[in-house]
């Protein structure tokens, strides 16, 4: 188990995002604690020594990030300065430093990290950033200087004592405007070979190296990999996503790696090898390539997951992604809901050994995870649905009630103590959104229709227009699907790019492209002012300019709203006459959010319903230890 990032000086300081740091001796505990954790369990911990060159924003630090060669920096208005020979001496004097501290902690393996665009050694290899003169610009042995220099110096600093692995992006993916697996990737691993001892190698550019499952297959890195293996005697480890087992086996058999690492499959499921090592195939609950981890890294929060709902939550909350704790109490749980929240309420309580009826009113469960998983590319996830699925129908305390609809005159007739309502949301035809706050004029026609239409299918007519005012990733999905049809769609958002949240999860790009790709229309900065019988009418949010579209369809996907009609009748009655069972909502149909929120709504809930009142904060907060400066006395009274 790996650290992810670990910075070795201030000169690469990652702060907000997630990482972790070696800058100097006081920074040992907090890795010591997680070493021994891991080595705990039989497993070996691994430290990814970094410098980041060019991308560390040095946010907290306030050091010019600096490089092979000046660029732009990133994210910051700064310009990347050219690293001297003495600020080399320097890296390489932090490394060895960073390296002799992990070697102290009790790291079973150390790493020079040249990966993802990320580790400065990268840098100096591709010829887009490197404009050197000197020995450590110009051929590729030139290039590969500082990675070489940084494996020796890890090798004679703590060789003895740990194991020294190197991440190397092999191809760039940028084709003949980067390095290749063919070419320059190829000649640097050829070139050091055996001089570390593990190479752990995926693509260089990390919007690739974590592409979601709408872009890309498991294991679609192998044909930039897949030489590795030919030109080292040393293990190889690669990444793609893997959760097939039978795929993973196929790799090892093939001689193409000798280890799969898998790093989301694993957020998903921590015990994906030890189910595989059980034959307990079924059990794994299988990654749907969402990049909803990544997502949180970006935006400085703390990690989860769409499958894993205890993902983050093991400290704080002390949620173990397998074990949960007995029932307390005899009540006995309707779920009125199967969509994510429901099944996850359902499937939880069932496992704490709770009597649970799961009602949904459709002839199929998994709601808005099945039916979104007919849209274009996001086929794994039905997984949600189907890992609960199979669970429930492991447990004879949960009994299913397909195409049954709960009237809230019908609670009467059961005898449960808990109802949880899990009837999801619906999306609104009226145009309000970020962008908009009252309806839009004209919302009301016939051809105005909701994604809930789309997924219903709904014949469309185009042109279609699409007015995503929510920024996710349905209003590129829907229009991929559309365009794909033989229509004539555009992308009407009052964001200044489509689909902005998607810089999140790293699909941004490839999302624009394969819009383009397809002919849709995006139309940007442009907020929707009236629907008419064929057109709609839209204002660019800088300048108030109209602009007019032809549309015989549109297509809201602005707000969602809870279906909680159930809900309020319930309420009414628990407020009117306090009946025998308490009532309680999760899911969309208390706040519409992700399928990650839902499910961990339901999570908590089948964790917390012994609580009193069930959903107070329950959990542990982190609180900094604060030493008392020895010059306080000058900083008191000054302002």
């Amino acid at each position: 188990m790996n650290t992810e990032l670990c910075m070795i000086h201030p000169s690469s300081d990652s702060s907000p995002s997630g990482g972790e740091r070696l800058w100097s001796d006081d920074d040992k505990p907090g890795l010591r604690l997680m070493v021994e954790a891991v080595q705990k369990h039989g497993a070996l911990a691994g430290c990814e020594l970094t410098h980041q060159g060019a991308l560390a924003g040095n946010r907290m630090s306030r050091e010019r990030p600096m490089s092979a060669s000046p660029r732009p920096a990133m994210d910051v208005p700064a310009v990347v300065r050219q690293m001297d020979k003495q600020d080399i001496a320097d890296v390489r004097k932090w490394h060895r430093a960073a390296a002799r501290r992990a070697r102290d902690i009790g790291f079973d393996i150390v790493y020079v990290y040249a990966s993802h665009m990320m580790g400065l050694p990268g840098d100096f290899i591709t010829e887009r950033v490197n404009r050197r003169t000197d020995e450590y610009g110009g051929v590729i042995a030139n290039r590969a200087r500082l990675l070489r220099e940084l494996i020796e110096d890890t090798k004679e600093e703590i060789g003895s004592d740990c194991a020294v692995a190197v991440r190397f992006g092999v191809d760039e993916g940028l084709g003949d405007a980067g390095y290749t697996c063919s070419g320059d990737g190829r000649r640097v691993v050829e070139m050091l070979a055996e001089l570390p001892d593990l190479w752990d190698v995926n693509v260089q550019n990390i919007n690739l190296d974590v592409m979601t499952a709408r872009f890309a297959d498991e294991g679609w890195q192998e044909p930039f990999t897949a030489f590795v293996k030919q030109v080292t005697t040393k293990p190889v480890v690669a990444v793609g996503r893997y959760t097939s087992p039978d795929r993973m086996v196929s790799l090892i058999k093939k001689g193409l790696v000798d280890l799969i690492g898998a790093a989301r499959p694993s957020i998903a499921d921590p015990f994906l090898p030890k189910k595989i090592e059980d034959g307990r195939i079924e059990d794994i609950r299988e990654c749907i390539g969402c990049n909803t981890c990544l997502s949180m890294q970006y935006m400085g929060g703390g990690i989860r997951c769409t499958q894993n709902p205890t993902t983050g939550e093991e400290w704080r909350r002390g949620w173990h992604p397998e074990r949960v704790p007995g029932k307390g109490s005899d009540a006995r749980v309707l779920v009125v809901g199967g969509g994510p929240a429901g099944l996850e309420a359902a499937l939880t309580l069932g496992r704490r050994g709770y009597s649970v009826a799961l009602s949904e009113s459709n002839t199929f469960l998994g709601g808005r995870s099945v039916l979104e998983s007919t849209l274009p590319g996001l086929s794994t996830y039905r997984r949600v649905a189907d890992y609960r699925i199979g669970q429930i129908n492991k447990l004879p305390n949960i009994d299913v009630y397909l195409g049954s609809e709960i009237q809230c005159s019908d609670v009467d007739d059961f005898d449960f103590s808990t109802i949880l309502v899990a009837t999801g949301a619906r999306w609104d035809r009226d145009g309000i959104g970020k962008a908009n706050r009252f309806p839009v004029k004209g919302w009301d026609q016939r051809h105005v229709i909701t994604p809930d239409d789309v997924l219903s299918g709904q014949t469309i007519k185009g042109p279609v227009v699409i007015n995503d005012d929510e920024g996710y990733y349905l209003g590129g999905v829907i229009a991929e699907k559309l365009a794909k049809q033989g229509l004539d769609v555009t992308l009407l958002t009052p964001d200044p790019e489509p689909s902005p949240l998607l810089k999140y999860t790293s699909e941004r790009e490839v999302v624009h492209q394969a819009l383009l790709s397809l002919d849709v229309k995006l139309v940007t900065a442009r907020r929707l002012v009236e629907v008419g019988t064929d057109e709609v009418e839209a204002h660019c949010i800088y300048t108030g300019k109209e602009i007019r579209l032809p549309a015989a369809t549109v297509v809201m996907i602005c707000l969602r709203s809870p279906n909680d009609g159930l809900l309020r009748d319930l309420r009414k009655t628990v407020a009117d006459n306090p009946p025998h069972f308490t009532v309680h909502a999760v899911g969309d149909c208390y706040a519409p959010g992700t399928i990650a929120d839902a499910v961990h709504s339901g999570h908590r809930f089948g964790r917390e319903i012994d609580q009193t009142p069930i959903g107070d904060i329950n959990y542990l907060i982190e609180r900094p230890l604060v030493r008392e400066a020895d010059n306080w006395d000058q900083f008191v009274g000054t302002r």
